[in-house]
């Protein structure tokens, strides 16, 4: 169930339905984008703290309750810019702030850099930038990508007799990552994040986010885009690092920001849903300021 303050709402873009959750109108205008197999609960624990702006935390396609991509197209980074837009556009809103969490602050900053004229501030949690890689990696990469994605039609989904065993198993995947999630957390994003069907519940997100991408950014292009954005930024990362982004490349990239600062707290990858009131005041009247 939403929390107290948010509501349900729905709107018509060019991917298709978008859900998700808002607050009143009101205030300087957030667009708060969750993370990868996350969807819009992600933003429930934080949104109670966080006062005199209007929220809006959308299902980014594929999660959630939100639609999926028609067939052939691809979840990138680069795609994800283009629905983050049409969604702002439904809203009607022409300049807006951006709340980032994992992979929603990484699609941030693209979306931060490439369009600097509608972004006023932005608020990166656990990501500044994208994934990079190699470019020695690039065909191996290319090749795990396709060979994956030509075998997911005869994958068939885990169906789970209760939402219980499902947040169990979100649990789970967590720790594999190195991102430990309460159960408490973990329950908001399982309610939100499955579909009744007979036998029990499946996940709702689209299967094919489970995909490799097929293409990733080097580092001295993830650089280029960091050092690009132009408006002021608050990155907020938790220690300890997580791997796949250890804390001296973490200090590097936010040091590139025009106009950003660092904060870094202690916690899990989740700390914006595990302590929101922590992240809340690092957060401060950055939006209203």
């Amino acid at each position: 169930m939403p929390a107290r303050g948010l509501s349900e709402f729905a709107i018509d873009t060019s991917v298709g339905r978008i859900t998700g959750l808002r607050s009143a109108s009101g205030g300087p205008r957030v667009l708060a984008l969750h993370g990868w197999l996350d969807n819009a609960a992600s933003f429930i624990p934080l949104a109670q703290h966080l006062h005199g702006i209007e929220l809006v935390a959308p299902d980014l396609p594929g999660h959630g309750a939100s639609a999926h991509l028609p067939p052939g197209a691809d979840y990138s980074f680069a795609a994800a810019v283009n629905s983050v837009l049409d969604i702002a556009d439904a809203l009607g809103w022409d300049r807006f702030s951006l709340l980032g969490h994992s992979m929603g602050a990484g699609i941030s900053s693209l979306v931060a850099a490439a369009c600097p004229e509608r972004i006023d501030r932005l608020v990166a949690i656990e990501a500044l930038g994208a994934l990079a890689e190699v470019p020695e990696r690039t065909v191996k990469r290319l090749r795990e990508a396709i060979a994956a994605t030509r075998a997911l039609p005869g994958k068939s989904l885990r169906v789970f007799p209760d939402t219980a065993l499902a947040v169990r198993a979100r649990m789970a995947a967590g720790l594999q990552v190195g991102s430990r999630l309460g159960e408490a957390a973990a329950r908001m994003l399982v309610e939100r994040g499955v579909a009744p069907v007979e036998g029990g519940f499946v996940w709702s997100s689209d299967p094919r986010l489970t995909l490799p991408s097929m293409q990733r950014m080097t580092e001295p292009q993830v650089r280029d885009l960091v050092a690009g954005i132009e408006c002021p930024t608050r990155v907020i990362f938790a220690d300890p690092a997580q791997p796949y982004l250890p804390d001296p490349l973490r200090r590097e990239r936010a040091g590139l920001l025009p106009r950003g600062e660092l904060i870094v707290l202690p916690g899990g990858h989740h700390l914006h849903m595990e302590e929101p009131d922590v992240i809340a005041a690092a957060i401060g009247d950055f939006f209203v300021a």
